[in-house]
């Protein structure tokens, strides 16, 4: 289950949202997010000092068909995860979004458990509980909406296989 973030927490995100900031990092965290799972045995990110619930999100390739892995904030909803194709407001979707939308499948790791998820995109009123539920754990990503006003921010549900 997802925490609220505390006050330091909070600090921390005042900081990311800056444009400058979210500029300078946004094609670095991923990298520097696996280096440190790496190096961990998978038990911490550099985003997980934000307070966010980091999972690992592996994807089939939209058009290569080869694994991906990405670390990912994720939105815990008990046994449901939801991710925010934020791509820190920038002009298009997050690679593995596509990867999503061609491959539903997929595998997510997560407090050292791991689970067989399809994803799909959630619209309508389901879209809007849970980009408040975003929201409520990082006000930023109401700074990356205004940022990439020219598209849609998704948010896709995985959802466990059954």
């Amino acid at each position: 289950m997802n925490v609220k973030p505390n006050a330091l927490q909070r600090l921390i995100h005042q900081f990311i949202m800056l444009r400058p900031v979210t500029a300078f990092f946004a094609n670095k965290v991923h990298v520097l997010d696996k280096l440190i799972l790496k190096l961990t045995g998978g038990r911490y990110t550099a985003s997980g000092l934000a307070g966010w619930t980091m999972i690992q999100l592996t994807t089939t390739g939209a058009k290569t068909g080869q694994m991906r892995m990405s670390p990912l904030v994720g939105l815990i909803d008990r046994e449901k995860i939801a991710i925010v194709a934020s791509s820190f407001g920038r002009v298009h979707n997050p690679n593995w979004y596509y990867n999503l939308k061609a491959h539903p499948e997929c595998k997510v790791e997560w407090n050292g458990g791991s689970g067989i998820f399809i994803a799909r995109e959630l619209s309508g009123n389901e879209y809007k509980n849970y980009w408040q539920l975003a929201l409520s754990y990082y006000a930023g990503y109401e700074k990356y909406k205004e940022r990439a006003v020219h598209r849609h921010i998704p948010v896709m549900l995985l959802e466990p296989r059954k």
